[in-house]
This record gives C-alpha cells, sequence and structure tokens, in this order.
C-alpha cells in the first residue's frame, strides 16, 4: 500500500510527523510531496534527527498560496507514483490544491482533521475545509462534534473519529522543546511571566483590525513575545504601527515558549489547541474558532480585535481546574494509519 502525503507549511510538517511513524510501522509506503508554500529547514531537521524521516520526495518549490499554481504539479506526482490514498491535512491552501489534484487523479482522498467548522465563511480556511471534505472518500475526524458537522451537511465520504495527529505531536515535542531550546534565556523571559503572541491570519492584517489588536497589545503590562510573520510584520510596516517584535521562530523555540507562558494571544488554530494541553490560557484573536471545545472548557476566550476585551481577557486568564481531555490521547497518528490500510479503496 501507497501513501502520497502532500504538505505545505509548517504545522502540516507538525502533523505529519508521527503519522510518518505510524504509517511505517504498519508497512505503508509513504511518499511526501512538499509544495513550498512554506518553507523551514530547521523544522525539517529536527524531525528528521528525533523520527528518523527522510526528505520529501516532491518539492515544487511554489513559493506561493495560490492553489491553482500548486495543483497541476501535484497531478503530475499522483500520475507517476499512483498511491492508494492521496493524504492531505488541515485547511491550508496545498490542502485544497491536493484535493483537487486528487480529484483530478481519481486518486482516493483522505482528509486529516476533516469535519471542523468554525462558521465564518469570509475565513478562506472555511470554505477550503467544505471543499475538502466534499472530495474525501475518507474523513479523519479529531473528534465527535466533527463527525455529527459531516452528518449534517450530507458529506459523502466514510468519516472515522481518530483524535488529532496534532496532540500527538504535541506530547511527543513539548518535552524535547523545552529540554533543546534556550528561547527563553536569550529573550530574557521567565516561565508564566511573559505573554505569547502570534497574528498571521489575513484577516488580521487588514489596516484596521491589525490597528485595534495592535492597540490592545500595547496596553498589557506583561513582557511580549511577538514572533512576527513575515506578512505581519509588511503590514505593521505599512501601517506604521510602534510594537516590539522579534524575527520568526523555528518550532523548538516556539514550542518552548508556547508551553511556558502565562497566556499565548493568537489567531492560530493550531496554537489554540497546544494551549489547552500545554495548560496555558488561550486569548483568540478572532471573533470565532474551529476549536469550540476549548471555549466551553473555560480555557480559551474569543476576543476578536476588540482592544478592551484583549486586556480584559488576558488580565483574567485563569486555566479551568478541571480540564475534559479534548481531541484525543496522543495516538490518533496509529489510529489513522489502520483507518488507511482497513478502508483500503476495493476492500
Amino acid at each position: 500500500m501507497k501513501v502520497l502525503s502532500v504538505v505545505g507549511n509548517r504545522p502540516q510538517f507538525v502533523k505529519s510527523a508521527p503519522l510518518s511513524v505510524a504509517l511505517r510501522d504498519l508497512g505503508i509506503e509513504e511518499v511526501v510531496l512538499h509544495t513550498g508554500q512554506h518553507y523551514d529547514r530547521e523544522l525539517s531537521q529536527v524531525f528528521f534527527d528525533e523520527l528518523g524521516l527522510g526528505e520529501p520526495r516532491y518539492r515544487l518549490e511554489a513559493h506561493t498560496a495560490d492553489p491553482v499554481a500548486m495543483t497541476p504539479g501535484i497531478v503530475d506526482a499522483l500520475r507517476a507514483e499512483r498511491p492508494d490514498w492521496a493524504l492531505v491535512y488541515g485547511d491550508t491552501n496545498s490542502t485544497l490544491a491536493g484535493a483537487r489534484a486528487a480529484a483530478e487523479t481519481g486518486i482516493p482522498l483522505a482528509h486529516v482533521e476533516a469535519g471542523l467548522r468554525s462558521g465564518d465563511l469570509e475565513m478562506p480556511e472555511e470554505r477550503n475545509r467544505i471543499e475538502v471534505d466534499r472530495l474525501a472518500r475518507l474523513l479523519l475526524c479529531p473528534d465527535e462534534r466533527s463527525r455529527a458537522t459531516l452528518a449534517a451537511e450530507g458529506v459523502a465520504g466514510e468519516a472515522v473519529v481518530v483524535g488529532d495527529v496534532m496532540a500527538d505531536a504535541c506530547f511527543r515535542f513539548a518535552p524535547v522543546a523545552r529540554e533543546r531550546s534556550d528561547a527563553l534565556t536569550r529573550l530574557r523571559v521567565e516561565p508564566g511571566r511573559y505573554l505569547l503572541v502570534t497574528v498571521h491570519r489575513e484577516a488580521n492584517v487588514h489596516p484596521e483590525r491589525l490597528r485595534r489588536i495592535v492597540a490592545g497589545l500595547r496596553r498589557l503590562r506583561e513582557p511580549l513575545v511577538f514572533p512576527a510573520h513575515p506578512r505581519t510584520r509588511a503590514a505593521l510596516d505599512a501601517s506604521r504601527l510602534d510594537i516590539p517584535t522579534i524575527d520568526p521562530l523555528g518550532y523548538l523555540d516556539l514550542a518552548a515558549l508556547a508551553s511556558q507562558a502565562r497566556v499565548i494571544l493568537t489567531d492560530s488554530g493550531g496554537l489554540q489547541k497546544e494551549a489547552y494541553w500545554y495548560g496555558v490560557p488561550c486569548v483568540t484573536l478572532r471573533p470565532s474558532t474551529e476549536w469550540v471545545d476549548t471555549v466551553e472548557a473555560g480555557a480559551n476566550t474569543l476576543v476578536d480585535d476588540d482592544p478592551y476585551r484583549i486586556v480584559r481577557a488576558v488580565r483574567e486568564a485563569r486555566m479551568p481546574p478541571e480540564r475534559p481531555p479534548l481531541y484525543g490521547d496522543g495516538h490518533a497518528s496509529e489510529r489513522v494509519a489502520e483507518a488507511l490500510l482497513s478502508m483500503l479503496p476495493g476492500r
């Protein structure tokens, strides 16, 4: 059996690493295609060192977020390899390009993180999730809520609850990150006495929203660690918004900082979950989230771009005394690999 996995950005490398090990353990051949939407050499090396993973067989070097530009290269790889499954992760444009390429070539599609919805159709990621789920033969859901969403939408593919492969990576790499990274020392911050900020989504770099978010951040009294995405840095400069930032961080440094912050402020879906697993309260700079359970559990607060709500949420941020286990137990990758094997087309 052969699987072609499409990855394009750092979170997808994080998700794919433990799954690559699980596929290997079941004797499933994996061919990895990196679209080149994002590339982080340190990240690749971390996974090679820790898990013994090889380099991607295909590198499109797309350096673009345009799915139309990425799709032909994925089509070519699928036609050359003829895998049993095309596997995509999450909700990025690389995910969408992989799904469209699978549909064009007739290769069955499996979608990791299927069924997630924020309810906000203005988000490109939300539209990507819906289209990819409609194309997928196998829908690998992180929880029962996601499976119920797919059922309500009448999605045709087979939905299986497997948990979240990001949890597998988080549980495995967080201790490694705290041991290896010297980010806190370099940045002169102490565990539990700083705020980690990430802002990268397209909606949040629009001048008016970014101005309001920065106004809230500047009113916070605790030290900020704000690694600025290149798109965010360009938007800050263009709007002449003055707030201390640092250069983007490698995966281990970011994991070390996230797991030891007092509060995480973010518009990232992945960091909302990681904050929960780390036991760090989260303030989400969006009006909605696909990870609704973290909000319902009292561990995550939606503040949109309101400066006053940002300040209040950070001041009041506490983890609830009891945290139900959310999104799996660290063994989602094994369940994904087993589902791919047991639901092999033709069986």
